[in-house]
């Protein structure tokens, strides 16, 4: 599906975009010259407003590094003096640290979305790769953003997720060389939190770069549709402007008025009150947990007992996503029409959202019948590979699908005429 071109009339702007097509880029990528399948809801909202948070992020974080101080005893009164301080400074902060959540929740649904109709599938891989590149930076950015506070679940947290990577100099047999490059020393100080600022500072600029190219990939096929059919011809498309970016408007008015309920009313609520701690290398807090974000990958680490093979785990469950168009082999993409698939989908969602519940609870604790929290992460975190590694591919293999509509157009159609009596 071809953008269509930007063609200036002012001739000042016609000499320009005749050396630096600029215009026409801009043209194409904010949507605005191509056409888009007449159905689409707003699930496909999540788009734009992902765009709209990684433009709110890096407003927000330019501004806040103006004003933080990238050292171990200033880094934690540093961010006191922003809120304190700094006109308008607690408004920045409140809207930059829940604008990291509201990111990652944007991005969960935008994800699911593509699971759930079939964004991954041919002719799409790439743009599907894409995703996740931008989901992978983001949780990198995310927990090195975590870090700058500098209290108590910033450091701890630091020093938990770093010697992860012990396991990986155990295997090459580097004696602590990955670890020390992370830290920068030999252990969790002023080096690992300046590296982890410069970092963060830098990743979402590169994130701003691979969002582009996420853009561009998917203007070449087009978007999907609820139905996962392919446009046929002019009755199927309508222009993305006026009609997606006033949708796109709509969403974007609804999900400000959320936000705003966040940052002016509670701020705090998805945050830990130990970071209002600064860090300290010799207390040790009762519970470490990562942000909420990170809590079903936390939760799948701490099922596995082995070290090496916990954290082979952690990562696998996200590289496992690359492999989604080879594991689904169903020539049907969306799960409207595959019933059988959809039951499993629902159920990977719950067992998701119960990984989070599981992340942050004490392993310890008993939750039913006697099995603990310890015993459901290893459940949970056998459903989730056997979803991706045997229940997919034999569904799809396996499932009859219901018929499929002729056309967008025809089952909008049928879908809007008027029932006959009976």
């Amino acid at each position: 599906m071809a953008s269509k071109k930007f063609e200036p009339t002012n001739p000042a702007v016609k000499w320009v975009e005749d050396r630096l097509p600029i215009m026409n880029l801009v043209y194409g990528t904010l949507g605005a010259g191509y056409d888009a399948p007449r159905n689409l809801n707003y699930w496909w909202n999540f788009g734009s407003l992902a765009g709209f948070m990684l433009v709110v992020q890096i407003l927000t974080g330019v501004i806040l590094a103006m004003h933080y101080t990238p050292h171990v005893d200033m880094a934690f009164n540093s961010v006191e003096h922003i809120m304190r301080d700094v006109n308008y400074g607690h408004i920045l902060r409140y809207v930059h640290a829940n604008g990291a959540s509201m990111f990652f929740v944007i991005v969960y649904i935008h994800i699911l979305r593509g699971f759930y109709f079939g964004s991954y599938k041919s002719p799409r891989e790439i743009l599907w790769f894409l995703g996740i590149i931008i989901f992978l930076i983001m949780m990198a950015t995310g927990f090195m953003g975590y870090v700058l506070p500098w209290g108590q679940m910033s450091f701890w947290g630091a020093k938990v997720i770093t010697n992860l990577f012990s396991v990986f100099d155990d295997l090459l047999g580097t004696d602590g060389a990955i670890v020390r490059l992370l830290w920068g020393g030999f252990a969790v100080d002023n080096p690992t939190l300046n590296r982890f600022y410069s970092l963060h500072f830098l990743l979402p600029f590169v994130l701003a770069g691979v969002v582009i190219l996420h853009i561009w990939a998917l203007h070449i096929p087009g978007s999907t549709n609820p139905l996962g059919i392919d446009a046929k011809g002019p009755q199927d498309k309508l222009p993305f402007h006026p009609y997606y970016s006033a949708k796109d408007l709509f969403g974007l008015g609804v999900f400000i008025m959320i936000f705003g309920a966040f940052v002016f009313y509670v701020p705090n609520i998805l945050g830990h009150p130990d970071n209002y701690i600064m860090a300290n290398p010799m207390s040790t807090p009762a519970h470490i947990v990562p942000e909420w974000y990170y809590l079903p990958f936390y939760a799948i680490l701490r099922s596995v007992e082995s070290k090496l093979f916990g954290v082979l785990a952690m990562f696998g469950s996200i590289l496992i996503l690359f492999a989604l168009p080879w594991l689904d082999v169903s020539k049907v993409r969306s799960l409207r029409f595959r019933p059988l698939s959809r039951f499993f989908f629902w159920i990977f969602v719950v067992n998701g959202i119960f990984l989070g519940w599981l992340g942050q609870a004490s392993l310890e604790m008993e939750v039913f019948m006697g099995l603990t929290v310890f015993d459901f992460g290893q459940i949970s975190t056998a459903y989730y590979f056997a979803y991706f590694l045997v229940i997919l591919p034999w569904v799809s293999r396996k499932e009859t699908p219901l018929p499929l509509p002729t056309s967008i157009a025809q089952h909008i159609l049928d879908k809007n005429a008027p029932k006959e009596e009976v």
